[in-house]
């Protein structure tokens, strides 16, 4: 069977008509047709249409993949390339993103259903960001020398692991994408990454453009399901290292298929359902906005999000109504229409779940101030949603719902909040708004979180590490942080002139 193509049109009078381009497995630089033939239709959800196809990878595949990054890694990668070499290839690649960000963030915004203006604004530019930061460190992350005693000296090296997988979600594809990728090729690993079967094209795209950097076989970009193309990557044994962005759930079946397996080294960035805390000295104005974007950014399909609003009692009442006028105010729409904040749902499976986490909240007899029901009648569509009167144990309290639906609470004093903040199985973000810095750092600090915002959210740079407490993951992205996820460290004695013990 021939390679699967997508043929792309963009609405009329978008910047970019049309893009055209392989969508098969990418594997030593080339696209091939899956070994069993079959494909994945990719949906538009803004009109729930088929708008492409992409190649289904088997087990079979993952290993053959597997075979092309490790003999990139042998013969043209790894520490055959000097770190300054790898780095100026992903400053290549970085380069190239920005040349193509007008694409790349439009084939975002139909594949995935995000605001056009975020996709290209923020995913893209900020993917370009991320591969440019780790090319700055691909020539500056070593070992270093240890004062033993006057007899030996030892050093330390930084080695690549070799293979190492990456799963990524559907949230974010081109972002994700290059967060995985820069730390892995900064630090000499080949890599086997699986796309999102929902999500796959912008990475397909992007492969056209690692083909014109990188050698054949250091990135290898495949996708499929992942109870079979992620589970074949968790489990192989010749992949090192596996790291994965998802949930929490599918976080535990990859922990364990890598244990069962070869042991191999898991870094996890999973689900998050986020406090955010406004003190009744807050700038109320400012913590209503930012408390609306820390949300429904990303149709709040972003793991950070700040799901839980909890506002001291005194400011309550103001602050929704605040929060309230911004949130009916967000535009829901075409993703490239100007003026849109919140475009559908990724999937038809993802708008079902929201759903039912929305009529769960209803019928435990939470209330609806605004929003809960579809917008429009075609794609998958939601109003943004925010409810009131709460009670911990409800589910839409306790879990991720992964859409635009927030609940807002109350708390008496500092004691409380940080009770109430911290009652959560996640720990992967938060946020505190006050204008008393002693009180917000002080708050900031006893937060079970991996990254706290004050008096701001949804604020992500490369240079700033990212990950969770508790069961929100293992390790870093991001940051000189994410290196070590990718290296193993090797210490060198030398013997200079101390005698045999025996």
């Amino acid at each position: 069977m021939p390679v699967p193509t997508a043929n792309l049109t963009f609405p009329a009078g978008h910047s970019t008509a049309k893009a055209s381009f392989q969508t098969g497995l990418f594997i030593n630089n080339e696209f091939v047709q899956g070994e069993g033939g079959k494909t994945i239709d990719v949906v538009n959800p803004a009109t729930g249409k088929v708008i492409a196809a992409v190649s289904e990878a088997s087990a079979k595949d993952v290993d053959i993949a597997v075979d092309a990054a490790e003999k990139a890694f042998k013969t043209v990668w790894g520490e055959k390339v000097p770190g300054h070499a790898r780095g100026k290839m992903l400053m290549d690649l970085a380069n190239l993103f920005e040349e193509h960000a007008d694409t790349l963030a439009s084939i975002e915004s139909l594949d995935n259903g995000k605001a056009y203006a975020f996709a290209r604004g923020f995913d893209v530019s900020e993917a370009a960001a991320c591969l440019r930061y780790y090319g700055g460190w691909a020539d500056k992350d070593h070992g270093k020398v240890i004062e033993v005693n006057d007899s030996k000296m030892a050093y330390t090296r930084h080695e690549p692991i070799g293979v190492v997988g990456q799963i990524i979600p559907w949230n974010f594809p081109i972002l994700m994408f290059a967060w995985k990728l820069g730390p892995a090729l900064a630090t000499g690993n080949c890599i086997v990454i699986k796309v999102a079967e929902t999500t796959p094209l912008s990475a397909m795209y992007a492969a056209t453009l690692i083909a014109k950097v990188f050698p054949p076989g250091v990135v290898n970009i495949i996708t499929g399901y992942g109870n079979i193309t992620g589970a074949a990557i968790s489990s192989h044994m010749r992949i090192s290292k596996v790291a994965f962005t998802g949930s929490t759930l599918v976080g535990r079946t990859i922990m364990k298929a890598a244990a069962t397996s070869n042991l191999k080294n898991v870094t996890l960035e999973l689900g998050g359902k986020s406090p955010n805390i406004v003190f009744d000295d807050a700038d109320i104005e400012q913590a209503a906005g930012w408390a609306t974007f820390g949300l429904f950014f990303n149709h709040g399909q972003c793991c950070c999000a700040g799901s839980r609003v909890y506002v001291q009692e005194g400011i309550y009442d103001k602050f929704l109504a605040l929060l309230t006028q911004k949130v009916e105010a967000l535009k829901v729409g075409s993703p490239f229409a100007a003026d849109t904040f919140q475009g559908p749902q990724t999937s038809k499976l993802q708008y079902d779940r929201i759903m039912a986490h929305v009529q769960s909240g209803k019928e435990e007899g939470a209330t609806v101030h605004t929003g809960g029901e579809r917008h429009g009648t075609e794609g998958f569509f939601i109003q943004p949603t925010v409810f009131t009167n709460v009670k911990p144990d409800m589910r839409i309290v306790k879990e991720e719902i992964f859409g635009p639906v927030v609940v807002v609470s109350k708390f008496k004093d500092e004691a409380d909040i940080i009770a109430q903040a911290n009652d959560s199985m996640y720990g992967l973000a938060a946020a505190v708004f006050s204008r008393d810095i002693t009180r917000a750092i002080s708050t900031a600090h006893k937060l079970q979180a991996g990254t706290v915002w004050v008096n701001c959210y949804n604020q992500l740079h490369s240079q700033v590490p990212f990950g969770g407490f508790k069961q929100s993951g293992i390790g870093r992205e991001l940051g000189a942080y994410a290196l070590a996820n990718y290296t193993s460290v090797k210490a060198v004695h030398i013997n200079l002139h101390a005698p045999s013990p025996l």
